[in-house]
């Protein structure tokens, strides 16, 4: 919105000249139709010092690394250090996982991310899964034993890594229980608990929705507190709006939905008793990116602005090191197509470039073949080597926020803004994220945005390259899809269940008693006892089915 001392700006001839221009241009492009982005914001086409301009440049950019961070959290930015390469990977056996991730390290990666199998994401050990699932669309990882393979190599005292892993968080148990066969301090251990948004599991991720609501909350605040603790330099808050915008939300609902669930979630550790400061400092977000390349640059330049507001104004941090807005992005995967796949180079390429000049501190590249299944290795190669050739050949790290200044990027940033400012509004007056998700008011917005969008396609005003334009009749061959060693995998589970009947088992026992007995108390923390257990060899699944059975099983609401 342009303010009066702007409406007022003197440049001479800048009035005849937009009105000139006018005239031209509807002259020249007759009916104009309009053009109006996922968010639902109108696109002029020109934009000039009538729309914004720099007499607000302190209160709307200012300087990287100072209020209002629009133009980056760091003075340095990618100028001074570049964004992780975090690449997430998994697929097959530890073993199989282990290979890749060496690989891709080798190739330039500096972070890892570990996907688990989807019988992990469900909340299962391998041996109760059928075994022609396992592995297909992630690792297999069930126990300290098969994370230790997994990391076999992998110094995690000194390389971050991400563990995409939802509530009760056993993998990141399990690398604990590594780090402690290693004889690597806790306080070495660095990276993410990349699903640690039980929120936005319940809304848009059913499969990874293990506990009941409130069960989750529970072990979601306990394991904050644990690892304020006992691990300082690991991140327990991943706010994920990644789920949010692939399940269809637009790019401004999406953020306003993960700012009203960080602000939830601060709420609940300060009512815990945890210093704003202490605990915010540690909170991290993750993003989808989709193509809308200058919708995108513009919903993380606002978000970082709106973040560092809510820090310091709703929830009390006093040290500006906690009003930062740290994410992750990944290229959208719900932009790619299984027609013409080489296509989603080019998307992939185009998503990248909007999240880092977005000013995102880590980053994953999908790889072309991931809209058919698990990545295979070639495109792998070629996702990686696509942040490398953005970062080394095209220079796109030499100036902080290049785009900062541009009468339209700014313009549509303060617009992005005044959209995820109302969507935090509709979720307060709800009564906050948690009460909003409960009632279904988030699910009934996130569908309506997503039925609205595949109108578009389908009455082709939203144009997809080889789906709905510029089609062939004859499709170029699709890649092969990964697919594990079957052998290896019946071995992986063989191993698995005499792994089972060998391990003291009466330890495992009196694990799981203590495990249920802090479930039902009030005062022990039951991601303590969920370490402990994993130390004495218990699995993934006994985990889970444990606190199943005493905080309830993950039932997400269903909403027509």
């Amino acid at each position: 919105m342009m303010d009066e001392s702007q409406k007022q700006l003197e440049l001479p001839g800048l009035e005849r000249d937009l009105s000139s221009w006018r005239d031209t241009y509807d002259d020249q492009i007759g009916t104009d139709s309009k053009v109006i982005n996922r968010s639902g914001i109108e696109v002029k086409p020109l934009y000039s010092p009538r729309d914004w301009d720099d007499t607000r440049y302190r209160n709307d950019l200012g300087v990287p690394g100072a209020a209002p961070y629009t133009r980056g959290i760091y003075a340095t930015m990618h100028r001074g250090r570049t964004w992780t390469q975090r690449q997430l990977i998994g697929l097959g056996t530890p073993e199989d996982y282990n290979e890749r991730v060496r690989d891709i390290l080798k190739l330039g990666g500096n972070a890892i991310s570990l996907i688990p199998c989807n019988s992990v994401f469900r909340g299962y050990d391998c041996d109760e899964s059928p075994a022609a699932l396992l592995g297909t669309c992630g690792t297999v990882v069930n126990s300290v034993d098969h994370m230790d393979a997994a990391l076999n190599g992998v110094d995690i005292g000194r390389v971050s890594t991400a563990m995409n892993d939802p509530s009760p968080f056993t993998l990141f148990a399990f690398v604990l229980g590594v780090a402690k066969r290693r004889g690597i301090p806790w306080d070495k251990v660095t990276g993410t608990a990349n699903q640690s948004d039980y929120i936005s599991h319940f809304v848009a991720n059913h499969m990874f929705y293990r506990l009941s609501l409130p069960g989750a909350r529970r072990v979601f605040c306990d394991h904050v507190a644990f690892c304020r603790e006992q691990v300082p330099n690991w991140n327990p808050v991943s706010v994920v709006g990644q789920h949010m915008q692939q399940a269809g939300a637009t790019p401004a609902e999406t953020m306003g939905f993960t700012l009203s669930t960080a602000i939830q979630y601060a709420r609940d550790c300060i009512d815990r008793g945890m210093d704003p400061d202490h605990v915010l400092r540690r909170f991290t977000f993750f993003f989808d990116i989709s193509i809308s390349f200058f919708e995108e640059v513009a919903k993380f330049r606002a978000g970082r602005r709106i973040w560092a507001r809510i820090a310091k104004e709703r929830l009390g941090a006093k040290d500006p090191s906690s009003w930062r807005f740290k994410f992750h992005g990944q290229t959208s995967g719900v932009d790619l197509t299984r027609q013409q796949p080489m296509n989603n180079i080019a998307r992939v390429t185009t998503q990248a470039m909007a999240g880092i000049l977005g000013g995102l501190q880590s980053m994953h590249t999908d790889s072309y073949d991931e809209a058919i299944a698990c990545p295979t290795e070639g495109p792998a190669r070629i996702a990686v080597a696509t942040q490398n050739i953005l970062r080394e050949e095209a220079h796109l790290c030499d100036v902080i926020d290049p785009l900062g200044g541009s009468y339209y990027v700014e313009t549509l940033t303060n617009e992005m803004e005044e959209k995820i400012l109302e969507v935090i509004d509709i979720v307060d007056n709800a009564g906050g994220m948690y009460a909003a998700v409960e009632s279904g008011l988030v699910q009934k917005m996130i569908g309506q945005s997503a039925r609205a969008y595949q109108d578009r396609i389908e009455a082709g005003e939203e144009k997809v390259i080889g789906v709905n334009c510029y089609e062939l009749e004859e499709e170029t061959r699709e890649p092969e899809p990964y697919r594990p060693d079957r052998e290896a995998i019946d071995r992986h589970v063989a191993a698995f269940k005499q792994f089972k009947r060998d391990r003291d088992n009466a330890a495992v026992r009196r694990a799981l008693s203590a495990l249920a007995k802090a479930a039902n108390s009030d005062g022990e923390n039951t991601f303590e006892r969920i370490v402990a257990a994993a130390a004495a060899g218990v699995s993934h699944g006994e985990i889970c089915a444990c606190l199943r059975e005493e905080l309830g099983f993950g039932h997400p609401l269903m909403v027509a």
